[in-house]
């Protein structure tokens, strides 16, 4: 192992409280470690998916938070700039204040890695995963 890194980031209170308590129901020492097991797993999938290539079909399933100003048009934005990968789509409302939406996709992997990446980076954007088949 490299040397270690102190790093500060922000994070929602809810969020963090649920992490800390799934940590310590799975035993992890201490947050650091956590963190450190979590990051890694994002780079495994992150690195899976990149050396996808050709035609593929899967979906897109995105949390997010529907009242953040000016989120769901961009969300909007992007599925329509994408209008051509994306065969079906599916919202739910979660709450009042989250919905899920899951996107049925189909074509260039590269290009629908791209419409993944640009919804997950989207301020608002809770959780993505997507499932290449």
């Amino acid at each position: 192992m490299g040397r270690l890194e102190r790093i500060c980031i922000s994070i929602p209170s809810d969020l963090l409280a649920e992490f800390d308590k799934a940590i310590l129901e799975i035993g992890y020492p201490n947050r650091s470690k956590a963190v450190q097991d979590a990051m890694r797993s994002f780079l495994s999938d992150y690195k899976a998916t990149k050396a996808l290539s050709g035609e593929a079909y899967g979906a897109i399933v995105m949390l997010y938070a529907h009242r953040k100003p000016g989120l769901v048009q961009r969300l909007l934005e992007v599925q329509h700039e994408h209008e051509d990968l994306i065969a079906a789509t599916m919202h739910v409302h979660i709450t009042e204040e989250e919905c899920l939406e899951v996107l049925a996709v189909k074509g260039d992997v590269g290009r629908i890695r791209e419409l993944a990446e640009a919804l997950r980076t989207e301020k608002g954007v809770k959780a993505l995963k997507l499932i290449v088949l």
